[in-house]
């Protein structure tokens, strides 16, 4: 029993698993939530972002689920990379660094949103509101790139090993 590639692979799932179902749940839970609540949501999101590790343990996931990912497509045979299952999989993978990065970008967006936020006393001025919808715009679009690539490397790396063309 090769106990590396099991640990690999618990850590690959269980860690995408996080960050996967993370994003889903900022994406379409959260931040419509937050957006939606106007000056409570700004508070939340303020305590949600400055006074958790909630980014910190979103990275730490999304980081160990690629490291890992990695090491398991690598530890393949050359051959094995352009079988049906490798593209399969090296497709999903694709899939997965463009979530990552995406990430890193919505992470940077929404800090500087909570900055933005923190700075409004009471009501916004028109430059204020005018910075801040365009943040939650671009968020918004950030976010369902992401969640979209995520979910399609979930169903590559869910199903590739079946592939067969």
């Amino acid at each position: 029993m090769d106990y590396l590639i099991i640990t690999l692979r618990l850590i690959h799932i269980v860690a995408g698993v996080f960050w996967v179902g993370g994003a889903l749940v900022m994406t379409f839970y959260v931040a419509p939530t937050a957006g939606a609540t106007a000056e409570a949501g700004q508070k939340f999101m303020q305590h949600l972002i400055g006074s958790t590790n909630i980014q910190k343990m979103m990275a730490a996931a999304s980081g160990a689920s690629l490291l890992a990912g990695i090491f398991l497509f690598m530890d393949k045979p050359p051959e094995w990379h352009t079988s049906s299952a490798g593209i399969g999989f090296g497709v999903g993978a694709a899939f997965a660094i463009i979530g990552f990065v995406m990430g890193i970008v919505i992470s940077r967006n929404t800090k500087a949103m909570v900055q933005l936020g923190g700075q409004i006393q009471g009501k916004p001025t028109s430059k204020q509101l005018d910075q801040l919808n365009a943040r939650q715009r671009r968020q918004a679009t950030l976010s369902m790139i992401n969640v979209t690539s995520l979910l399609l490397a979930v169903a590559l790396m869910a199903t590739a090993r079946y592939f067969t063309f």
